[in-house]
């Protein structure tokens, strides 16, 4: 079992929010006071299940069992603690599909942000007979940049791909739905009963009409093209309401009294923005978890088509999130682990996994910048910016017999680095910051002393380093529960935001990197058909 990890604080605050992170990995669960201080967090992992060459889904009792796992352990031991607790309040991943019954009861297991089933069935749903923009019908595409700020993915990889793909393959399932849910709109149903979604949660159904901040609903227009009635989705609401309490059966495991407050939270990328204290307009966060993302705050709803960026609603009220977001950040590192270093065969008949990562960054740290000329292309599941390609895949480029493992594991950072300024330079013109302004990062990936050094050289960002980086979304989410019940502004979040370490660009490096970065596009615009050609056909979703 795990332990819970305390940190010793002043006890300036003593009421706390028991803080959700559900991602892709599995769930942490924090206690969080309100000068946003983490008291203690634990985590249970959640099993990721892969369907054929597409599909990758994930068990949603799985994701509560996880919860609940991890909350108990928090609360179990400490009755003082349990009275101390004001609010629960939930991150969750997002771009995720679970169909469930009227009882709220988990038909199949969800379709993840990954699962690239829906791609056929989308683009039929988006295309128009004879004239076509980058695959979209010209007035279809219109109506949603119009009212949206964006489209669906034509990978599949989101809810409208989902939904559209168990209604023309899961016929049966489908017409047994009662709700189509995200994961943040799953949990908050087992913890009040209420069906509902937030504004960021619902987004990638792409039926939302996201112009008026106040007044986000559902487009009849947008729901006639998807092919789902409106009565198949929740209830839309902003993040900082506060939609019930806790279901007495939920308190009662939990040991926390049923009138427990329940803040509507929000999605993955929206509570990192909040936690990382990037809450001014067009200050920058970077996510390095299991996929990535760069985010900031900007006033106005527009998109990027060519580069596949997009402002859309958020946890705040009166501004929108400009998102770019890449299919696959850690993930890489946690195939390296799982599948080359300790994959149980022959080779390595021991399951068992050390605690590898603070070993690869010590590894990575020797090796010369370059990795001696090898280049890794980080693109396991397709990639989503500056390109939306489902075709692309991972591979190593320039290997040769002078290159070791230590080598493979400084290019596998720096191919995630080297992606990361792919996006992010179309970002920077789209949100109007300079090169070289800080860039918060956060998530598990930003514990790494070495990455972050290597992101800044890379990218030429100025990379700010939170005291906990892995527990931003955790932060978040408890800040959300603040500002609903009245406790906090979202202005006082960035001094309650408290950063570790800056790492600056390092001059000597910047020719290095602009020349590994001009390789890296070459490879692309070169294996990009090829990559086409290979996968267009395997495992094609059915």
């Amino acid at each position: 079992m795990p332990s819970v990890q305390q940190t010793v604080v002043s006890p300036v605050d003593d009421r706390l929010v028991l803080a959700v992170d559900l991602g892709t990995s599995g769930c942490k669960c924090a206690l969080v006071a309100l000068d946003g201080s983490v008291r203690a967090w634990a985590f249970r992992p959640v099993a990721l299940h892969l369907v054929g060459e597409y599909g990758v889904e994930q068990d949603a009792e799985d994701w509560w069992r996880a919860f609940l796992g991890a909350a108990q352990e928090l609360l179990a031991a400490d009755a003082q603690r349990r009275k101390q607790v004001i609010a629960v309040c939930c991150s969750a991943l997002h771009e995720c599909t679970v169909p469930v019954d009227e009882h709220g009861n988990a038909l199949a297991r969800a379709m993840l942000w990954l699962d690239m089933r829906g791609a056929d069935a989308i683009r039929r749903r988006a295309r128009h007979p004879w004239l076509n923009i980058q695959g979209y019908g010209p007035w279809k595409l219109a109506r949603w940049l119009r009212l949206t700020g964006g489209a669906p993915s034509l990978s599949g990889k989101d809810q409208a791909g989902h939904i559209a793909w168990l209604r023309d393959h899961a016929r049966s399932l489908f017409d047994r739905t009662h709700k189509f849910l995200g994961p943040l709109d799953f949990m908050n149903l087992r913890l009040t009963g209420r069906f509902c979604a937030t504004y960021d949660s619902a987004l990638t159904t792409w039926a939302t009409d996201n112009r008026d901040l106040a007044r986000v609903h559902y487009d009849e227009g947008l729901l006639r093209v998807l092919q789902v009635d409106r009565a198949r989705l929740p209830e839309l609401l902003p993040s900082t309401e506060v939609i019930g309490t806790l279901l007495p059966a939920v308190a009662e495991t939990l040991g926390l009294s049923p009138a427990t407050p329940i803040v509507a939270g929000a999605v993955d990328n929206s509570a990192a923005a909040i936690g990382a204290g990037t809450v001014r307009d067009r200050e920058l966060h970077l996510y390095l978890g299991t996929s990535s993302w760069i985010g900031a705050h900007v006033q106005e709803k527009r998109t990027n088509l060519s580069a596949f960026i997009a402002s859309v609603p958020c946890a705040r009220k009166d501004r929108y999130l400009a998102m770019a977001v890449q299919s696959a950040a850690c993930s890489n590192l946690t195939m390296l682990r799982d599948r080359i270093l300790f994959h149980a065969d022959e080779l390595t008949p021991d399951e068992s996994r050390p605690d590898v990562y603070p070993l690869l960054d010590h590894i990575a740290d020797r090796v010369p910048a370059g990795a001696r000329g090898l280049i890794y292309l980080p693109w396991l599941q397709g990639e989503r910016t500056p390109v939306d390609d489902r075709h692309l895949r991972a591979g190593l480029f320039n290997l040769s017999l002078e290159h070791t493992r230590e080598d493979m594991i400084r290019a596998f950072l720096e191919g995630v680095a080297l992606n990361t300024r792919w996006m992010l330079e179309p970002m920077l013109s789209f949100v109007g910051c300079d090169k070289g302004a800080p860039m918060t990062v956060v998530g598990g990936g930003g514990q790494s002393n070495v990455w972050c050094q290597i992101m800044a050289d890379v990218t030429g960002m100025v990379i700010e380093q939170p005291q906990a980086p892995i527990q931003a979304n955790a932060l978040g989410a408890a800040f959300i529960a603040g500002v609903g019940l009245g406790e906090l502004a979202l202005d006082d979040v960035p001094v309650l935001c408290r950063n570790k370490k800056r790492f600056e660009p390092q001059p000597a490096m910047r020719q290095l990197y602009d020349e590994r970065f001009g390789t890296f596009k070459a490879l692309h615009r070169r294996l990009a058909p090829l990559y086409r050609q290979i996968n267009q056909h395997r495992g094609l979703p059915r």
